[in-house]
């Protein structure tokens, strides 16, 4: 998209999670073809319900042409459905890990979508859940349960996937309530705030318990920053930072701002808030540091290029007629590039990808497998976001 079009992205994001309903206009008018590529960006970066809402509060003249208004309707439709189901099978689980005397908490997704002025309009991904007693006592209680655990789960450090999958909708079982960060040094400390944190949870309406504020602050910044340095963010995850700061307290704010050095976090967090002011119009007051606009704006160009996750950038370097070691390299100078990000991070992620690409080579020869990356990712539901970029 070009210029007009990406502040048009921006007008239509700062409408939609607007409480006070100040704006509702665009500054100009849309053609259709700019309204078709506003579509695809939105399904780029898992933005269709959110989008949607404010286009149903712009004036009659400003919304898109009645076929593009109605395909987006239908999308939104069906999100609010996906919505609802997510949030009865966390309820279920909530109710099933309290039968076997384990408390938990959703870390993520519906209990970000809570917090959104309509709770239907976040887009869905998978249930992230939190369960209490350590990797042991957790993967333990899940055989015990007659789930399965994937061999290729084992070696990671903080989650297992359940199986069978229950409703389609996929779920983490999480024993740690972060991935953390790659700083092994910072990470310690913030995983430490974040286990004693976890233990304050609160049930909401929607029938499943969430952590404090600060725990979401915290861990969902970290997340950012994790995802950022091994591929990239969309605007899914901004939106859900900027909602939990407009809900946040002064005194949460200011708690976590004191410490997001000592987490690791700074650098990072820098980049968002210079994003969240500029794109979302986020109040100075509600910031957790003085924004820096160099990588501020870094950070915005590589959310843009490469969509939700970075998946797109990430689809661009699977050349399949490139070299496999050309290929490699690619792939590792892409992730070096983020040095502007922070450069420790950056390193520790370097080492950090040496450390398991040699502990997993026995598994990767067992399951067929050259990349870290393809023994993890579905390439069905690879296949099925790029063709929902090129309708």
């Amino acid at each position: 998209m070009n210029q007009l079009e990406n502040e048009a992205l921006y007008e239509l994001l700062r409408i939609a999670v607007d409480n006070n309903g100040s704006r509702r206009s665009l500054s100009h008018n849309l053609s259709s073809e700019a309204w078709k590529k506003l579509h695809i960006e939105c399904i780029k970066n898992l933005l269709v319900g959110v989008v949607y809402r404010a286009i149903s509060l712009l004036p009659r003249e400003q919304q898109p042409p009645l076929e593009i208004a109605f395909q987006w309707a239908s999308e939104a439709e069906t999100i609010k459905g996906q919505n609802r189901l997510l949030n009865a099978e966390a309820a279920r689980l909530t109710e099933l890990f309290a039968a076997q005397g384990r408390k938990t908490a959703v870390l993520k997704g519906p209990a970000n979508a809570c917090l959104y002025p309509d709770p239907y309009m976040r887009q869905v991904g998978d249930i992230d859940l939190w369960v209490d007693g350590g990797r042991k006592s957790v993967l333990d209680l899940l055989k015990n349960m007659g789930y399965e655990i994937p061999e290729k789960d084992l070696v990671v450090p903080h989650h297992v996937h359940l199986h069978p999958v229950e409703n389609d909708i996929p779920v983490e079982i999480h024993f740690r309530p972060s991935s953390g960060i790659w700083n092994p040094f910072s990470g310690a400390r913030l995983l430490r705030f974040l286990e004693k944190e976890i233990q304050n949870v609160e049930r909401v309406s929607e029938g499943f318990c969430v952590p404090t504020m600060k725990f979401a602050l915290v861990m969902q910044l970290a997340h950012i920053q994790r995802h950022f340095v091994s591929g990239g963010i969309g605007f899914k995850q901004i939106i859900d930072y900027y909602i939990l700061l407009v809900h946040s307290t002064e005194d949460d704010l200011r708690e976590i701002s004191n410490r997001l050095s000592e987490f690791g976090l700074l650098h990072g967090c820098r980049a968002l808030m210079w994003v969240l002011g500029n794109v979302f119009g986020l109040d100075k007051s509600k910031m957790l540091c003085k924004p820096n606009e160099k990588s501020g704006r870094k950070m915005l160009a590589v959310i843009l290029e490469g969509g939700n996750f970075g998946f797109y950038a990430a689809e661009r370097l699977k050349d399949s007629s490139m070299n496999v070691l050309l290929r490699w390299l690619k792939h590792r100078l892409f992730f070096v590039r983020k040095m502007w990000y922070s450069p420790f991070e950056v390193l520790c992620r370097e080492l950090d990808y040496w450390f398991h690409f040699i502990k997993t080579i026995g598994l990767r020869i067992k399951t067929r497998r050259f990349s870290l990356w393809s023994m993890y990712h579905n390439k069905a539901n690879s296949d099925r976001r790029k063709s929902l970029c090129e309708k």
